[in-house]
């Protein structure tokens, strides 16, 4: 089967994040199918863009074809990332020549904004091919609810004509979402289309001999372990959307008990956490690691923190990369949150509290620090089964195309 995926911000081991798209496309490549993914050149997301002299350049990655599409950079969610996200439409619709004679079997719309539901659309009408809207997050309600703008906004308007034109057209929409269904009916969807596939980890990352940690790293959390400190982790950005500042707050409370947070990764804030945390004798920062380090620091971690703002948007649900990579380390997960789902309550990995709540959040460390060695490890180990069995990308990826198959 020949597979389209359309993905604005799609990466790959060598240009960093967003990894699902790779992912899913490396299990289908390696089931016998063709797989040709079409992205940005450049995208906030990634460590490394690629560098294109002309419109379009190809590039075979673990055998997964990918076209680079020329784009103007920008920072920031400004007017200059809306002349990029129009810029990008327009190199697809300028590969669509290229595309027919492909002929796709399956077309997949998978960008975090829903625009490029309309050029999947027109490519399907002209190959006969399936199209699939893969929804990330809940465009132009997500700008709407978490950005403040108003939902009478031109750009607004338009993005919620795409999305609700993605749900009309597809065959199949597979949602990272596990509560968004009733949302998504109400916009047009047909019941039946709905299948929900979340993120996961790559195992295999997991089975290979890790990255050592930077040597500054392994010295400052031997020193914290020899002074016999309980450590809680946190490894990825530090924004405020992360929730590090109510830790911080928890921390506060916590100067009579013998624990340590050690948070590692960078970001906008990190600058104003670290100044917040000035003076705290239970709080470290580290540099940010590489992608492949991160399973060794996180094996040195007691527990693992993950925290999450008061949003109405997660009613719909969260599926955060960051937590499949704590439940594969196979550590207890301290989870600060209120969302249409808790994987962490759900397989019995950690304890869940309220979120914004710096007081619950010290009480989980009470709590955590008190059980017994041997509970913790079983939450640890409930946390990965969980993982191994619905969260591989090898079973991901052979869900999302049975769920395609059996739809329509």
């Amino acid at each position: 089967m020949r597979i389209l995926y359309l993905n604005h911000y799609a990466g790959s081991p060598r240009h960093g994040m967003e990894f699902r798209p790779y992912y899913l496309a490396r299990e289908w490549v390696r089931a016998g199918h063709e797989v040709h993914i079409v992205a940005a050149d450049f995208s906030h997301l990634r460590q490394v863009n690629p560098t294109l002299d002309a419109r379009y350049r190809d590039e075979v990655i673990d055998g997964v074809t990918y076209t680079w599409c020329k784009t103007p950079e920008y920072s920031g969610n400004g007017a200059k990332r809306v002349v990029n996200i129009f810029s990008f439409l327009a190199r697809l619709m300028g590969l669509a020549g290229r595309i027919q004679r492909e002929k796709p079997d399956l077309i997949i719309a998978s960008s975090t904004y829903p625009l490029d539901t309309v050029p999947a659309a027109w490519i399907a009408s002209k190959t006969g091919a399936r199209l699939v809207y893969e929804v990330h997050d809940l465009w132009p309600l997500t700008p709407v609810e978490v950005g403040g703008m108003s939902k009478k906004h031109p750009f607004i308007r338009l993005l919620q004509w795409a999305e609700d034109f993605g749900y009309k057209k597809a065959d199949t929409v597979i949602s990272m979402l596990p509560c968004a269904k009733d949302y998504m009916v109400e916009h047009g969807m047909e019941p039946a289309k709905y299948a929900v596939i979340p993120n996961g980890v790559d195992v295999e990352e997991w089975q290979d001999d890790p990255a050592l940690l930077p040597a500054a790293h392994a010295a400052r959390l031997a020193e914290l372990k020899a002074q016999g400190r309980f450590l809680v982790g946190y490894a990825g950005g530090h924004g405020l959307a992360n929730a590090l500042d109510y830790l911080l707050d928890a921390a506060a409370q916590l100067n009579d008990v013998p624990v340590t947070f050690v948070l590692v990764g960078d970001g906008p804030d990190k600058a104003a956490l670290a100044e917040k945390a000035r003076g705290s004798a239970n709080v470290v920062f580290l540099d940010a690691i590489e992608k492949r380090a991160v399973p060794a620091f996180l094996e040195q971690m007691d527990a693992l923190f993950i925290g999450w703002r008061r949003l109405p948007i997660y009613r719909f649900g969260i599926n955060p990369n960051k937590l499949f990579d704590y439940l594969m380390a196979g550590k207890p997960v301290i989870h600060s949150v209120e969302a249409g789902n808790d994987l962490v309550a759900e397989s019995g990995a950690g304890i869940s509290v309220a979120a914004e709540d710096p007081a619950a959040i010290a009480a989980a460390v009470r709590a955590m620090i008190a059980l017994p060695e041997s509970e913790r490890a079983a939450m640890g180990e409930a946390g990965r089964q969980a993982v191994l069995e619905k969260h591989d990308y090898r079973v991901l990826a052979r869900r999302f195309l049975d769920a395609c198959r059996l739809r329509g």
